[in-house]
């Protein structure tokens, strides 16, 4: 089974581990066993690494999946939220290592595939190279460390501007993608809200501009995902199905801050509690989901032969 694990499991790891803090005023239980289940599916994906070095180094060859594990250090940064009650200030270090692997990955990612680009090969696991760094935003204030959140939220802005352009041409000028990776296009929903969520967390003196059209722009974006996410759950399993978590549940954080943000500011809009309760559904329904689904693949005696990315 571990032989078997799919690196974009680590995109699943990600998503509990957003889950938990998107649940977490509603049970500090709940979110404790997002978090277990998040650190659990972190240190199978160690012991792989560990036991069968060859297959990540294969993995780490292809854009697509050396893009998704750049959700491994993000989920690695969420989890140090998680540790800090526990073990106290010492927690940052892991936070640290998190953004050191990110930042690393960031690198090997621009000297083997930026440097040799092509535009074909270009999907949207190039957002969570990215614009991925900003989970420190939005985990900055917990180590009150809001400086670095602020710089890392200027990097994943302006990458996430970018690679807006990029990749929706790519995906409108090349519309033939292979079917393994076409759940990965739920990605969109996140770099956006991930901006939205790191700069209400860590930029100190806010835009209510810059507010608006981050949320406006996340949530068109997220509407239009969520109308063709249809169409992908009905499709054969593949490792991409971790797409079905993370971006849901960021969204759904993102928008809910906004909501939180704007109350204080003394403007209610009652609608917003809706949206965000339904995405709040949404993602959980899509978070545990993805899960059954990658137990099926790698329980021996349910073993597809779903083609791997």
């Amino acid at each position: 089974m571990i032989k078997k694990l799919p690196l974009p499991i680590s995109g699943v790891m990600l998503g509990f581990a957003a889950l938990g803090n998107l649940l977490q005023s509603y049970s500090e239980a709940i979110r404790l066993i997002c978090g277990i289940v998040s650190l659990i599916l972190g240190l199978l994906l160690i012991f792989k690494a560990i036991l069968y070095p060859f297959i990540f180094k294969e993995d780490m060859q292809n854009p697509i999946m050396a893009g998704v594990s750049a959700t491994f250090p993000m989920a690695i940064m969420l989890l140090s939220t998680y540790v800090k009650p526990l073990i106290g200030q010492p927690a940052i270090f892991i936070w640290y290592f998190g953004i050191l692997l990110h930042i690393i990955l960031i690198a090997y990612f621009t000297i083997k595939f930026i440097f040799n680009f092509d535009i074909k090969k270009v999907f949207t696991p190039y957002f969570i190279v990215y614009v991925g760094l900003a989970v420190s935003s939005v985990s900055a204030p917990i180590f009150e460390k809001t400086t670095i959140g602020t710089l890392s939220f200027w990097f994943a802005f302006i990458m996430c501007m970018l690679l807006l352009i990029i990749v929706t041409y790519r995906y409108s000028k090349y519309k033939e993608i292979p079917p393994p990776a076409k759940p990965l296009f739920c990605i969109y929903a996140a770099p956006v809200s991930l901006c939205l969520a790191g700069y209400i967390q860590s930029v100190q003196r806010k835009s209510l501009l810059m507010i608006g059209f981050l949320a406006i722009l996340s949530f068109i974006i997220y509407i239009m995902v969520l109308l063709k996410l249809p169409k992908y759950l009905k499709m054969q399993f593949f490792p991409s199905y971790s797409a079905f978590t993370f971006p849901f549940v960021i969204s759904g954080i993102a928008l809910k801050m906004t909501m939180a943000y704007l109350t204080k500011l003394g403007y209610t809009i009652v609608i917003l509690k809706y949206i965000v309760l339904l995405q709040t559904i949404i993602a959980i329904l899509l978070v545990i989901y993805t899960l059954y689904r990658f137990i099926l693949f790698l329980l021996p005696e349910r073993q597809n032969n779903s083609i791997s990315q």
